[in-house]
C-alpha cells in the first residue's frame, strides 16, 4: 500500500501516548505529535484527531491518586480533563497557524439519522475550511460508562463519516503480534487481509496490551474501517516523527487492508 497518497487521515491518539503513567499530560511529547500534524498539514493533508485522555488527565488535575469507578466521578474528570486537552491542544497547533474545533459525540449523535447529518456536515465544513477537527466522546454527558469501547471504535466511525482514505490508531505497540507482545518469541504482524479469529482470541488474552479496551478494540476498529473500504494502521505513538516513516512507506506497524468497492 502506498501511503504517499493518502490524503484524508483520521488519527486516533490513546491515553498511553497522551500522558505520563502518573496521568498528568506528556507535554514533551504532545507537543511534538501537533508539530508533526501540522507539518502534514502544510504538506496537504488533512488531519482529524480523534483524541482519548480526558478522564486520566482530569483526575490527575483533580488531585485523584487513582482512576475514578464511579460513573459520576468519570463524567466530571472527563469534564476537566476535556479543558487541559483542549486548551493545549489549541496553544500548540496555533504555534503552527493552524486552528482546532472542538466536537464531542456520543452514540446517540451516531444512531440519529438528523444528528449524523449534522455532525457529517460539520466534518464537511471544517474540513473544507482547513480547520483540524478535534473528536472526542461526550463522556460528560454520557449514559454508558464507555460509550465507544476507549475510542478505538468512535475513531473508526469518525473515519465513516468524514469518508477518510486512511485511519491511523497510535498506541504502545508497535502493531498487532501474534501472541503476547511481551512474551518471548511473539512476531510482529505487518499486514493483514483478513482478522481471523484466532486474531480475536489472542487479542482477549487479559494483562496485556490485548486486553479489553487494548487490541481487541483496536481490531474492532479495523473491522468497521474495513467493511467501509478504508485501511487501518496501528503503530506505535512514542516518537510522533514514525509518522514521517508512514507516508514514506517505511513505518513498522501492521496494516489492515481495505478497498473500497
Amino acid at each position: 500500500m502506498d501511503f504517499s497518497e493518502k490524503k484524508r487521515i483520521v488519527f486516533k491518539v490513546g491515553t498511553s501516548t497522551l500522558a505520563h503513567s502518573t496521568g498528568n499530560l506528556n507535554i514533551r511529547r504532545v507537543s511534538k505529535l501537533i508539530e508533526v500534524f501540522s507539518d502534514l498539514k502544510n504538506a496537504g493533508r488533512e488531519v482529524i484527531f480523534v483524541t482519548s485522555g480526558a478522564q486520566g488527565i482530569g483526575a490527575a488535575r483533580a488531585g485523584l491518586r487513582t482512576k475514578p469507578k464511579e460513573i459520576r466521578q468519570k463524567q466530571a474528570c472527563a469534564a476537566i480533563g476535556q479543558c487541559e486537552l483542549m486548551h493545549i491542544y489549541d496553544v500548540e497547533f496555533s504555534k503552527h497557524n493552524h486552528t482546532v474545533a472542538q466536537v464531542l459525540l456520543t452514540r446517540d449523535v451516531i444512531s440519529n439519522k438528523t444528528r449524523k447529518e449534522n455532525v457529517t456536515n460539520t466534518f464537511k465544513t471544517l474540513i473544507e475550511m482547513g480547520i483540524v477537527p478535534v473528536i472526542n466522546a461526550n463522556d460528560t454527558v454520557s449514559i454508558e460508562a464507555l460509550d465507544f469501547d476507549e475510542n478505538d471504535t468512535l475513531s473508526a466511525i469518525v473515519a465513516t463519516l468524514c469518508d477518510a482514505d486512511l485511519l491511523v490508531i497510535l498506541t504502545d505497540v508497535d502493531g498487532l503480534y501474534d501472541k503476547n507482545p511481551r512474551l518471548p518469541g511473539a512476531k510482529l504482524i505487518p499486514e493483514v487481509e483478513h482478522i481471523t479469529d484466532e486474531m480475536i482470541a489472542s487479542a482477549k488474552d487479559k494483562g496485556s496490551e490485548f486486553a479489553s479496551g487494548g487490541m481487541l478494540t483496536k481490531l474492532e476498529a479495523a473491522m468497521i474501517a474495513k467493511e467501509q473500504g478504508i485501511p487501518t494502521v496501528i503503530i506505535k505513538g512514542e516518537n510522533p516523527e514514525i509518522l514521517y516513516d508512514l507516508f514514506e512507506n517505511k513505518a513498522t506497524c501492521t496494516v489492515f487492508n481495505a478497498e473500497k468497492e
